[in-house]
């Protein structure tokens, strides 16, 4: 089973020229399908601070004495900083076996993090109760009967009815709940003219690890339509966006320089720095219409 979009949703990271994070088959739900929503991401407020962790090599599983008939989460390392809730987007590297002989069905080591949004009914039962409390740079261990993971249906080519599954996580980042309640601000002052160039102003500054090109950032992010001030698109809905810092618009990479986990910046740019000529009908974003972009930066990994 191989990594598919869905939980985080693909539609704003894709036009904002970035990448989403893919989640994989081994986790989730029978019944779940992709989002396209182009409204979707929900992390902590821009002052509190998200470590950043390495990426973690491959674990090797070791599977439980016996198939397990309830849910064991075992710590292996203890991270630190906000600890996962309903509501939270977690971003991890998994592998996951067979809890009966060790049988691996899949793993995302060798490719991108996957995105879970808690509470969201976007991955089995055993992830949503086992994930609750992780912090980023936790590696858990999810021992899971078969009635919290696939129950009496087959997965896959490896996953049969009945079977329980263990997996091993390594958490990356945690962003804690938000809502649109808690948007920092539904308008920006319109501006008269156009801007000439990319322009960008801390609104609160960051305390934590600074973004660097080629490094994946867990991000909220409002766009406004500078002439009007509008606000036209937001994240604070339904999971986190993973961006990479030298993969986006013109404007972002260079307006993001710098920027540090904890951060929220302010970033307008000229349309040629950002959605060009043409504009964007799916943000409602009309033909040579500058952008402002508020970030709030959660975490790096």
């Amino acid at each position: 089973m191989r990594a598919r979009p869905t939980l985080i949703s693909i539609a704003l990271a894709t036009l904002l020229g970035g990448t989403a994070i893919a989640s994989c088959g081994g986790a989730q739900k029978v019944s779940d399908s992709s989002s396209t929503s182009a409204a979707a991401a929900s992390n902590t407020s821009a002052g509190d601070t998200v470590p950043s962790t390495p990426k973690p090599t491959k674990p090797t599983v070791s599977i439980p004495a016996s198939v397990p008939t309830t849910l064991k989460v075992t710590d292996l390392t203890v991270g630190t900083g906000p600890q996962a809730e309903d509501g939270s987007t977690v971003v991890l590297h998994y592998v996951g076996v067979l809890s009966s002989d060790g049988t691996e069905f899949d793993n995302n080591y060798d490719g991108d993090p996957m995105g879970v949004v808690l509470g969201s009914g976007g991955v089995i039962p055993g992830w949503e109760k086992g994930l609750i409390g992780v912090q980023a740079g936790t590696r858990r261990q999810l021992d899971i009967p078969n009635d919290l993971a696939y129950g009496n249906t087959s997965r896959g080519d490896v996953i049969k009815a009945g079977d329980a599954l263990t997996f091993v996580v390594d958490v990356l980042a945690v962003a804690p709940p938000v809502s649109t309640e808690q948007e920092p601000f539904t308008s920006v002052a319109a501006s008269a003219s156009p801007a000439d160039q990319v322009a960008s102003v801390d609104l609160v500054d960051g305390n934590g690890a600074e973004w660097v090109n080629g490094q994946h950032g867990l991000a909220n992010i409002l766009v406004f339509r500078a002439d009007t001030g509008a606000l036209i698109q937001s994240t604070y809905k339904a999971g986190a966006q993973d961006l990479v810092l030298g993969e986006l618009l013109p404007g972002l990479n260079e307006g993001l320089q710098g920027m540090k986990v904890g951060g929220r910046r302010q970033i307008t740019m000229p349309y040629a720095s950002a959605y060009g000529d043409q504009g964007n009908d799916r943000l409602g974003l009309p033909a040579k219409t500058d952008v402002v972009m508020v970030i709030d930066l959660v975490a790096v990994y």
